[in-house]
């Protein structure tokens, strides 16, 4: 937003996927202000849609809640230089068992950017074929896949077995991208 100006940052933490900044500006008037923001290096999701109208979820645990999440597949750019939809591709076969031979790109969304600049690219995967799973961490060892049929997003969502914002954007954009 045009007046506010950035005067510096400081890393206070870095962890394995993300660090914590603390940062100085000036709005427009000329105030000074301090703001703590969590930076990300962004993360992508797919939404693998099956020819009979089912989506491939994937639940896992999140340790951040302390409860399993029932999710589209997604993960965080981790690879240097690998472009989103690669990115995309890995985590659909890695957690899901799927490839696509059609993935379009529906939104990329803040997640949180009241302090956090994580940018989440959201796909929408369909030709699906199946292929060998490779679960890259303790949490997607002891996940669990399951299918829903885009017809009942509005019933997952309203009756909370799907409570994570990312999964419900994506599947409400695929089914009317497929409508």
């Amino acid at each position: 937003m045009a007046g506010f100006h950035q005067v510096d940052e400081a890393e206070v933490f870095r962890g394995h996927v993300f660090r914590v900044a603390h940062t100085r500006f000036t709005d427009p008037d000329g105030q000074p202000f301090e703001r703590d923001v969590v930076r990300h290096p962004g993360a992508v999701a797919v939404v693998p849609v099956h020819a009979d109208g089912t989506a491939t979820l994937v639940r896992q645990m999140r340790v951040a809640v302390g409860e399993a999440v029932l999710e589209i597949p997604a993960g965080t750019c981790d690879v240097d230089g690998e472009p989103p939809e690669e990115t995309a591709r890995r985590e659909l076969a890695e957690e899901a068992g799927f490839e696509a031979s059609r993935l379009e790109r529906l939104a990329a969304v803040y997640n949180s950017p009241g302090y956090c600049d994580q940018r989440t690219t959201i796909f929408l995967a369909t030709g699906l074929e199946p292929c060998p799973t490779s679960p890259a961490g303790l949490e997607e060892r002891w996940m669990s896949v399951e299918r829903v049929a885009l017809a009942d997003v509005d019933d997952l969502v309203a009756d909370g077995r799907v409570v994570d914002e990312t999964t419900m954007l994506g599947l409400l954009l695929a089914r009317a991208t497929l409508r």
